[in-house]
């Protein structure tokens, strides 16, 4: 789909444009969970939604901030410069947005379910805004679209339990993948942001996220390998193979089982609620307003997940991820994504819901989040605002947060022989612990964001 002539991979295909879509799920996923867990009705749920579409919200600093720094990529499609601009002008702080046509939209959801989405006037307008721009969803694409629930993936570390998103994601195996290889280790408190602490997380996460590259994918088209993955035994034999230096990514690879040859704008919640109810949710449309096509007339954005398919093997996407048959492109097949929503259970009780934002870096965002409190006692606001570093195998660079290395660890990394990557913002986590014994629910939301902690 996304190669020219003579095979070179065209990136702009699979990030622009129609052809960048896959066919959206998070209707028919909401619906679904609501249908089979919920309390309330559709109405009732969808009802806020609707009014704040209809009668708008007076614009933050950083939200209109996004919308102006989009503004020239909006302006490729007329429906798109209509929602997230004045008439063409910016939109400044304190205006009020409104959003008539998204309202209609969740009008039709709320008179007729998923179908008020998936089929009727909300599909065509959907099917004649990609063809426009060259897709090839159809009708009947929309239609046969069904949401599919999975186990989820568990594990421990340290006698708490990890409950985690399965395959497709990538997210909740590589979590386990790393803390059971981090679980060979002891670390004390006064260790956590030195140059060896680094060193240790930085190993484990080029070995977890070169097995990403290879062994995981849409478990209904590939044979993942989930438990061997997530085996201490792996694990065991990966911490054996590190050294007290850097191991060049060229020197590390897949690991092979039983002998057999992802933008950073993802939005995440975490609810906990008076029954004792935990949910985290990460949802995402890819890049930073996804594909930034608004479908005329319906007010909704599309995606640009065709991303995180491996287009090409070998070739790395948006974020760098490398990719193989596991996450080639197929017809109705899911794509390999990096979400990382996390239950931790403390005594068979919800102990820490945590999840977050961030591409190819959520795995590695929530890994900290999780060592911070465990490993080191952090509270939850402490655990989400200290520093942290990134590593995914390819490209091999350690990439950190400003302010969050100090010169002499820099040094020290410099000399183990790690290549020190650009800064960048990463993740912005939300999460919440539950103190059992006393009764108190801790909420925390992430200063690199615009998110709040609430409670009703």
């Amino acid at each position: 789909m996304y190669l020219d002539e003579n095979r070179n991979f065209l990136p702009e295909l699979s990030t622009e444009g129609g052809t960048s879509s896959g066919v959206p799920g998070s209707v028919a996923g909401l619906i679904y969970a609501l249908e089979k867990y919920g309390t309330m009705k559709l109405a009732d749920v969808i009802q806020p939604a609707i009014n704040l579409a209809e009668d708008g919200f007076p614009l933050d600093f950083r939200t209109a901030q996004s919308f102006k720094n989009s503004l020239d990529e909006f302006q490729k499609y007329p429906s798109s410069l209509k929602v997230f601009s004045k008439d063409g002008s910016p939109f400044e702080e304190g205006n009020i947005f409104k959003q008539p046509y998204l309202a209609s939209t969740l009008n039709e959801i709320k008179k007729s379910g998923r179908d008020g989405f998936y089929k009727g006037k909300i599909a065509e307008l959907i099917v004649q805004q990609i063809k426009s721009l060259g897709g090839i969803i159809t009708l009947e694409d929309l239609e046969k679209y069904q949401p599919v629930e999975r186990e989820p993936v568990s594990g421990n570390y340290r006698g708490y339990q990890i409950v985690s998103m399965p395959p497709p994601s990538s997210g909740g195996a590589a979590l386990i993948q790393l803390l059971n290889i981090l679980e060979n280790y002891s670390f004390t408190k006064d260790e956590w942001g030195s140059s060896g602490y680094i060193h240790k997380l930085v190993e484990a996460m080029k070995y977890a996220y070169a097995d990403r590259s290879v062994h995981l994918g849409d478990p209904d088209f590939y044979s993942i390998p989930i438990k061997w993955l997530t085996s201490k035994e792996y694990a065991k034999n990966i911490f054996e193979k590190t050294k007290d230096k850097a191991s060049p990514s060229s020197e590390i690879s897949a690991g092979i089982p039983n002998g057999i040859s992802e933008s950073n704008e993802t939005t995440h919640y975490s609810v906990y609620d008076s029954f004792g109810n935990a949910v985290s949710t990460t949802t995402t449309l890819n890049s930073g307003y996804g594909n930034k096509i608004v479908v005329s007339g319906a007010g909704f954005l599309l995606n640009n997940e065709m991303d995180d398919f491996s287009a090409k093997p070998g070739e790395p996407n948006q974020f760098g991820l490398l990719g193989n048959e596991a996450n080639s492109i197929q017809p109705e097949k899911r794509m390999l994504s990096s979400m990382t929503p996390t239950i931790v259970l403390k005594d068979n009780k919800p102990y820490l819901i945590i999840g977050s934002p961030g591409g190819s870096t959520i795995i590695t965002v929530v890994l900290q989040v999780i060592l911070n409190c465990i490993d080191f006692g952090m509270d939850i606001q402490q655990a989400i605002d200290q520093p942290r570093i990134h590593h995914q195998w390819y490209p091999d660079e350690v990439y950190f947060e400003k302010f969050g290395i100090p010169q002499d660890v820099k040094e020290n990394l410099i000399k183990a022989g790690y290549i020190l990557g650009g800064t960048q913002t990463l993740g912005r986590a939300e999460g919440i612990i539950i103190d059992n014994e006393n009764n108190i629910i801790y909420g925390a939301t992430d200063p690199r964001g615009t998110g709040a902690a609430v409670g009703y």
